[in-house]
């Protein structure tokens, strides 16, 4: 088993700035690249990502820790990002940035010892759970959709860079 809090918290705390050195300023053109119908870009990932700190991991960790498998912890709507108020991308960046810090100053005030994060709860979905595994899964969440966004971002000149798309393997997934 390769997780420790302190490694999650480490890559936790550096997605905000990561996505805000990436895209603030940048043009619509790079925002708004997506990979097709029914996919997200920039600007919605981040805003998905928003969804997800006001109601899917301290949310359900919380209630792993106050429930445990008593009963199945809320669903999370993956889509509910999509109709959310309009705002810039750039403040959509500062709120996350915001409840991100806030997010993990609860992670530290829930799990004060490792015992914590072995806990167990109910998914909607999946069954039995760890409170472990939750915030392992926020960690993989966070550098999927960082990955998304460059890959997305990438698709964007393919036509462009000609003969060179053969050693580009981010253009040949």
């Amino acid at each position: 088993m390769n997780f420790n809090i302190e490694e999650a918290v480490a890559i936790l705390s550096r997605t905000p700035q990561t996505l805000a050195s990436l895209l603030s300023g940048l043009p619509e053109g790079w925002l708004g690249c997506n990979e097709g119908e029914g996919t997200w870009d920039a600007d919605e990932v981040v805003g998905h990502l928003i969804e997800g700190e006001k109601t899917n991991w301290i949310p359900r960790l919380a209630f792993i820790l106050r429930e445990g498998e008593s009963k199945p912890f809320p669903a999370f709507d993956r889509y509910a990002h999509l109709s959310a108020g309009s705002r810039t991308t750039e403040r959509k960046l500062e709120e996350f940035a915001e409840l991100r810090a806030r997010s993990l100053e609860r992670l530290r005030a829930l799990v004060d010892n490792e015992e914590w994060l072995e806990k167990t709860g109910a998914h909607p979905a999946f069954g039995k759970v760890k409170a472990r595994e939750l915030v392992s899964a926020w960690v993989v969440h966070d550098l999927t959709h960082l990955s998304q966004i460059v890959r997305t971002m990438a698709l964007r000149y393919k036509t462009d860079v000609g003969p060179w798309v053969q050693y580009l393997g981010i253009l040949n997934r």
